[in-house]
């Protein structure tokens, strides 16, 4: 009797993730954090995160503290990188593969100050200037949990982008309906990027890594047709005609 055997589909999927990049002194730095979570808990929504150590350079003991202070906050850590491998377990073990985080948060940038260059949001890898620009078009809204990532170039959604979606281009987002989610524009380094949408309820927005969250926008901005870009390293929301 002959037996017939199940295909094995192996599929790839690509995640977004914040990368915590603690800097010395780590007491301070965590102090930061912890008034970071306490005004804004709903910054990290769950979201899979990195800890980078490379700035501490710490021992294996210590190493062991820091991981276990981060996840003592509720954090979800899904990896480990900047120390060496064996001192941490197989479940945090850096992940294989170059790494595409979205951003690396540094606690101390809530006093509004523009981030230092290595607490901005961006992909690991630079785009190819030689190259053609790229363009997504999305002919339908984004639903709750869904996320977006065309890191080629600029992206336009003929719908709205639900609460608790996300987009993350590498150019510009162009948004034809609400915003509600989260927006990642100029990702791959490029501070000329701007967001644009019809309507205006978002979470968090983006641009080359310096970013604003919901506590941070201009009540009277909500609901308005506006447009997001950089001017001097600042982020700008501003109404659009």
């Amino acid at each position: 009797m002959s037996t017939s055997r199940m295909s094995l589909r192996l599929l790839g999927r690509s995640y977004l993730a914040f990368v915590l990049a603690p800097e010395p002194p780590f007491n301070e730095w965590l102090a930061e954090l912890d008034a970071r979570l306490l005004h804004q808990a709903s910054f990290f929504s769950n979201r899979p995160v990195i800890l980078d150590l490379a700035a501490l350079s710490p021992t294996m003991a210590e190493t062991q503290h820091v991981i276990a202070a981060v996840e003592s906050r509720g954090l979800r850590l899904v990896a480990v990188e900047g120390v060496n491998a064996d001192w941490v377990s197989p479940r945090l073990a850096p992940l294989p593969g170059t790494p595409m985080p979205i951003g690396v948060f540094n606690p101390k940038d809530a006093d509004g100050k523009p981030p230092p260059r290595q607490a901005r949001f961006s992909l690991a890898e630079k785009p190819d200037l030689n190259k053609p620009a790229a363009s997504l078009l999305v002919e339908e809204p984004l639903r709750s949990g869904q996320s977006l990532i065309f890191p080629q170039g600029d992206v336009t959604v003929i719908g709205s982008v639900a609460s608790g979606a996300e987009i993350a281009a590498g150019g510009s987002i162009h948004i034809y309906g609400t915003l509600r989610g989260r927006a990642f524009a100029g990702t791959n380094g490029n501070a000329k990027a701007r967001i644009f949408c019809n309507r205006f309820d978002a979470e968090l927005l983006v641009i080359d890594g310096l970013y604003k969250t919901a506590d941070d926008f201009d009540p009277a901005l909500r609901g308005a047709q506006v447009q997001a870009r950089l001017d001097r390293d600042v982020l700008n929301i501003e109404v659009f005609h």
